[in-house]
């Protein structure tokens, strides 16, 4: 759940920042929030919420 929440918060404030500095303009950040909440709710939503904890486990092992 921490990553999740941790994850969100990230690409979030990444989407929200890309927009502030103009890289992309609000049309292309709606499109890209609609497609994640759309894909969310496909069967593609477990095997790539796997995928993302899995690497965050990976990275978190590796620290000393």
């Amino acid at each position: 759940m921490a990553v999740t929440v941790s994850l969100v918060l990230l690409f979030g404030a990444l989407l929200a920042f890309l927009l502030k500095v103009g890289s992309i303009k609000a049309g292309v950040c709606f499109v890209a929030v609609m497609f994640g909440f759309l894909l969310a709710s496909t069967g593609a939503a477990g095997p790539i919420n796997h995928a993302i904890t899995g690497a965050a486990h990976t990275i978190g092992d590796m620290r000393p």
